[in-house]
């Protein structure tokens, strides 16, 4: 698959080896792209999965290991200057990126009864505000005449309900909204964005009574994989993609809720 040679590839929200933001590390320096991560293991450390800390360097030592340059930095990202950090750091190590894929969430259970201002401005800070200020950021000091690209993960928001997740469902809503208008404004610049839904994926959080009520609902019989969705970006990032733009894609196996 074509590629920009010596492609250099921002990820957001690697903490976990079992996580899609990592697969998606894997499968990109597999096809030759420089990696730059970031992750933040106290968000890790508060959920049900937990981390372990030495994660996000045995994923380096991995990566390093498929002979492409990789760094990679701990950001909390719901800070006022993340973006700047960010980007300055992975222009010093490696290079100005061609390649943003906006992994990093923020995710609580709560719903009408319980949300408050404080969880939801978490919520906002991760998912919407970093988000978009570090696409802003990205492509205002992007040069090149094309090839740039950016990729948000998203959750299927419009699919269907999500109970239980009011502050995430809407966040992550707005992704959507963002990812249409700024595909419009970038697509002079030559960068292409678009949203992936992965669908139920299991990336260490599914319980055993999860994976057997979900695993009727995917016609292939499996749920889905962090590799899934990996591969997807991988192809979206290519040369082959560069006339899809502004698509929130369903690749979720078929997932019939």
């Amino acid at each position: 698959m074509n590629q920009i040679i010596g492609g250099i590839a921002i990820v957001t929200g690697v903490s976990r080896l079992k996580g899609i933001g990592a697969a998606i590390c894997k499968e990109l320096a597999e096809a030759g792209y420089h990696i730059f991560f970031t992750y933040w293991t106290d968000y890790d450390k508060k959920m049900p999965w937990s981390i372990d800390l030495n994660e996000p360097m045995i994923l380096k030592e991995e990566l390093i290991k498929k002979g492409v340059k990789v760094s990679s930095m701990e950001l909390d990202l719901t800070q006022y200057d993340a973006p700047e950090q960010l980007l300055s750091r992975v222009s010093e190590q490696l290079g100005y990126p061609d390649i943003l894929i906006n992994n990093a969430a923020y995710s609580t259970n709560n719903d009408f009864s319980n949300i408050t201002g404080e969880e939801l401005d978490k919520h906002y800070m991760v998912n919407v505000r970093a988000t978009t200020l570090l696409s802003s950021k990205f492509a205002q000091k992007f040069d090149k005449k094309s090839g740039g690209r950016i990729v948000n993960i998203t959750s299927g928001q419009f699919q269907g309900p999500m109970p239980g997740e009011l502050a995430y469902a809407t966040t992550k809503g707005a992704v959507d909204a963002l990812t249409i208008t700024l595909s419009a404004e970038l697509a002079p610049l030559g960068i292409t964005v678009n949203a992936i839904n992965p669908g139920p994926t299991d990336t260490g959080w599914m319980t055993e009574e999860i994976k057997s009520e979900l695993t009727p609902m995917f016609p292939f019989g499996r749920i889905g994989e962090p590799k899934d969705v990996a591969k997807m970006i991988k192809f979206l990032v290519s040369d082959e993609a560069d006339w899809i733009t502004g698509q929130i894609i369903h690749s979720e196996g078929g997932f019939k809720r």
